[in-house]
Parts: structure tokens; sequence; C-alpha cells
């Protein structure tokens, strides 16, 4: 019988320890300056992509993996017999899904890859890939655990609030009257996923009173319920750490990790982005 191999793009954040501990792989994602291309790891870190666009003062551009990347990759982590459950970034924000499913596509008489819209993208995804694999260890049958992923995409509430409009700007997010009349008010913006996509909900003036709301509203969205939630955050492991010590005390929660945004999400929330990521736990969990 063949093995599971969950696999999640670069998109997603997670504690560095769950790639071994919970057997993940990851498709790595790319950013182009220009003609340069730089690929997230040890030799191109989030504090890297802030200086380099600090200095270049222009976003890079994703560069998604090619098609026959994508083939070479699930070849180098899988087998004949193996099944490949490949959980990714919404499609609605990114163009990896389509090229991870054509991918999939070509390889299907190789492979058996299932490729899952995880809706989202971050925290989201790293959660989604460790239950699977919790799950798979226990016993379960794939259509059990696809069902446990989809309950999991219909809860999750995700929610950000930045401390720049700087990396918006670049990207072409705001314009520059926008971002000047934002800038000196001081208000920060909230972000919240609705439908696959990231949506301004919010504008609240401080930091302070942006970090406040960010849990008030993930309170609102879980109320009592037992949760797990990661604090994730852009260049500001303080923050994120502040951030969960008060989540503890409000929230009903179960597990609770911190996670550093991946590039491609840093690259259009910036340095200081801070989120949180919470999804119910099944009450025989």
């Amino acid at each position: 019988m063949g093995r599971l191999r969950i696999v999640v793009d670069g998109a997603a954040d997670m504690p560095p320890e769950w790639k071994s501990m919970y057997d993940i792989d990851v498709l790595p994602l790319r950013v182009a300056f220009g003609d340069e291309i730089y690929t997230q790891g040890p030799s191109f870190t989030p504090n890297d992509f802030y200086q380099m666009v600090q200095k270049k003062k222009m976003m890079p551009k994703s560069s998604l993996p090619s098609i026959g990347q994508i083939k070479e990759f699930y070849r180098s982590i899988a087998q004949k017999g193996d099944t490949i459950l490949s959980i990714h970034i919404s499609g609605k924000l990114s163009g990896t899904l389509a090229t991870v499913e054509s991918a999939a596509r070509e390889l299907a008489s190789e492979l058996k890859i299932i490729v899952f819209d995880s809706e989202a993208g971050s925290a989201a995804q790293a959660f989604m890939a460790r239950e699977a694999r919790i799950m798979e260890r226990s016993g379960a049958q794939l259509p059990d655990i696809l069902a446990r992923l989809e309950a999991i995409r219909k809860k999750i509430t995700i929610i950000f609030t930045l401390n720049t409009l700087e990396f918006a700007h670049l990207s072409g997010r705001i314009n520059s009257l926008q971002k000047a009349i934002v800038s000196m008010l001081q208000v920060k913006p909230i972000v919240v996923l609705h439908e696959g996509l990231l949506d301004m909900a919010e504008k609240v003036r401080t930091r302070q009173r942006s970090l406040e709301r960010v849990i008030q509203l993930v309170c609102q969205r879980v109320g009592s319920r037992l949760v797990n939630i990661a604090v994730v955050h852009a260049a500001d492991p303080q923050t994120a750490q502040d951030l969960l010590n008060k989540t503890r005390s409000i929230l009903n929660i179960k597990e609770a990790v911190l996670a550093e945004l991946s590039i491609p999400v840093a690259a259009n929330l910036g340095p200081g982005a801070i989120g949180i990521v919470a999804y119910p736990v099944e009450e025989d969990s």
C-alpha cells in the first residue's frame, strides 16, 4: 500500500518543526525582481526580502514554478502507488492552484494527486496539512480526511492588521494620495479573509487599537468554541507573542502557535503585519 504524501506551497505559514514532525513537503514559491528570481528559503529569508524591497523601491512579481518544475517536485517526493494530497493557497489569490492542477493532470497516469484549494493561505494551509497527517496516522481514510479539510475551510477565520501601507502601495493596492492620507492619519487597515479573498474591512486609528480590534473580530466569529489558533507576523515576533498572550486569556484555545509570514503573503502585507488564524476543534478530537 502506498504512502500519503502531504504537500503545501510556500504561502503556508507554520512552525519550522512541523515539516518533519508531520512529514509535510513544501512546494517553494518564488519572487522576481526584474530578471532576478529568488526562492524563499535559508538563502533568501523574509528579512532579505524586506531589505531588497526597500532598497529597490519596487515590489517583485510572483514567479510561479513551471508545470515541469512542479512535476519534478511531485516525482521527487512520491513513488508509484503513493497518494499526494496537495493543499494550496486560495485560487482567487494566486495562480499557484491552477498551475498545480495542470501538473497533476499531466501526472495522472503516474501518481494519484488530489489538489485541494484551501480558499485561504498562511497558517490555514498548515493547519489543514497537520490535521490530515494526524488523521492519517490515526487510521482515517482519505474521504474522511477530505471531509475534515472541507469543514475547516468553511469555518476558518483569518484577520490581519497592517502596520505600513508602503508594500500595499508599491504592489498597486492603493495609490499615492490614499497612502499619504492614510499615513498622515496613522490609520491601520484591518484585512479579513472572505470567500477566498482578502478584503479591507475596517480602518482603525493607532497600532494598539488595530491589534485589539483583530482580537475582537476573532472573538465575534469563534465565540466560546474550542479553537486552534496561529498568530502570524511579518518581522515582528514580539508583537505577535504579546498578541498570543492576550488571546490566551480571552479565547477558548486548545493549541496556539506562532509563525512568520511567508514571503508570498508578506509581499502584499508588509513588515509589521500581524494576523490571527483560528478554526474550531472537533468535539471528539
